[in-house]
């Protein structure tokens, strides 16, 4: 049968089960938020008696990847936060901005969730963790179109070594050209997702990248600050269009450890 024509399990409930295999193979469901990995537990669900392996032999046990709800995927990457503090453990770090009052790692609009649509048929989920040592140190430049190139690079430079040792150096440097203002720091936090030590691909961000970079060690700061060649790990530029009058450059400082890690929920 059609999976299309059913939006929810309940649904899926009413089925007669009166033969002993799996009615409906079920390739994706319209508004299901939830992914059921074994179809043994489907079995379940349809309350379908047989379980034995010859009614399985032509049925993937990996469950399609349904169209996901972003509501509950929000919920759920909550409730992933909140175990991962419990188990791990995180460090509480999370608190109102008045009161102080901490609300352990799940808060008011917290974790930050950012999502971008791809026309792909996987989830990839990217997560970020970052210290205000780092954050703290992070600036925004509303620039003139007139100060062109360099006046991008002096800026990223500054910003940089203005920060001296409270963000831990050795810093990876994030930084994002275009946009709006919230574009522009938005984009600089995306650039330390990049991979230390490749370039981007388009020569004159590169090259610009190159040179940030080797201003920024040339002062000799140096790791913690203490002095030294290795003040920046690496310097990671992203762009985007802006509007005509503007230049907004924001750069993102992150600290020497510089978390990040990917995984993808695929369909098989």
């Amino acid at each position: 049968q059609n999976p299309d024509n059913f939006s929810d399990f309940e649904k899926l409930k009413s089925i007669g089960t009166e033969k002993k295999s799996l009615l409906v193979v079920l390739e994706k469901i319209n508004s299901t938020t939830k992914q059921i990995k074994d179809l043994f537990d489907l079995y379940e669900l349809l309350s379908i008696e047989s379980t034995k392996e010859e009614d399985w032999k032509d049925f993937d046990k990996e469950f399609a990847v349904a169209k996901i709800d972003v509501e509950n995927l929000y919920e759920g990457i909550k409730k992933g936060v909140a175990k991962a503090t419990a188990e791990v453990p995180l460090r509480p770090n999370v608190v109102d901005p008045i009161t102080r009052k901490n609300s352990g790692n799940v808060g008011d609009k917290v974790p930050i969730v950012d999502i971008e649509l791809i026309d792909e048929n996987y989830i990839e989920f990217t997560i970020m963790p970052k210290g205000f040592g780092s954050e703290n140190n992070n600036a925004l430049k509303m620039a003139l179109p007139a100060e062109g190139i360099e006046g991008v690079k002096d800026f990223v430079v500054e910003t940089a070594l203005k920060a001296g040792g409270k963000p831990c150096p050795p810093i990876v440097v994030g930084v994002g050209i275009g946009g709006s203002s919230d574009m522009a720091l938005k984009l600089g936090k995306k650039a330390l997702l990049g991979k230390v030590g490749e370039r981007n691909p388009d020569p004159t961000i590169a090259e610009m990248e190159l040179e940030c970079l080797e201003r920024i060690n040339k002062d000799g700061k140096g790791p913690m600050g203490l002095g030294g060649n290795t003040t920046a790990l690496d310097v990671k530029i992203l762009k985007m269009d802006t509007h005509t009058a503007g230049l907004p450059v924001g750069v993102v400082i992150q600290c020497w450890a510089d978390r990040h890690a990917t995984a993808r929920l695929e369909d098989n």
